[in-house]
């Protein structure tokens, strides 16, 4: 029977945990298992953060947008609303950039949802 020794596989799995722990503090990024610790628990929190990240934008846009439309005179239901009547379809980051970028692009736009309730 010969002796498999694993130092090389060790080696490398540790040194790529240090490596991914790099800038964080004390001893997170010296001592190997502190340091695995705080990665996987650093790759948890990216992984949640990717969908907060979309949920916490689609609510500045809509923020944004009803904004703009309280300022136009209408709110952000009935301004939907009239797009979804008009058969418009556009995202909410779209609107949202139009709102800050041209003002009259939105307003026309408003204006398409109003006239379709009436």
């Amino acid at each position: 029977m010969v002796r498999i020794r694993t130092v090389v596989a060790s080696h490398r799995r540790k040194k790529r945990v240090l490596k991914e722990a790099k800038g964080q503090f004390g001893h997170r990024s010296t001592r190997y298992v502190q340091a695995k610790r705080s990665v996987l628990k650093g790759m948890t929190y990216a992984y949640r953060d990717r969908k907060v990240k979309k949920r916490e934008f689609k609510r500045l846009w809509i923020v944004r947008i009803n904004a703009a439309c309280r300022e136009a005179g209408t709110t952000y239901s009935r301004f939907l609303k009239g797009l979804s009547d008009a058969n418009i379809e556009i995202n909410r980051k779209l609107i949202a950039e139009l709102a800050i970028s041209s003002p009259e692009a939105f307003n026309n736009l408003v204006k398409t949802s109003q006239g379709s309730t009436s």
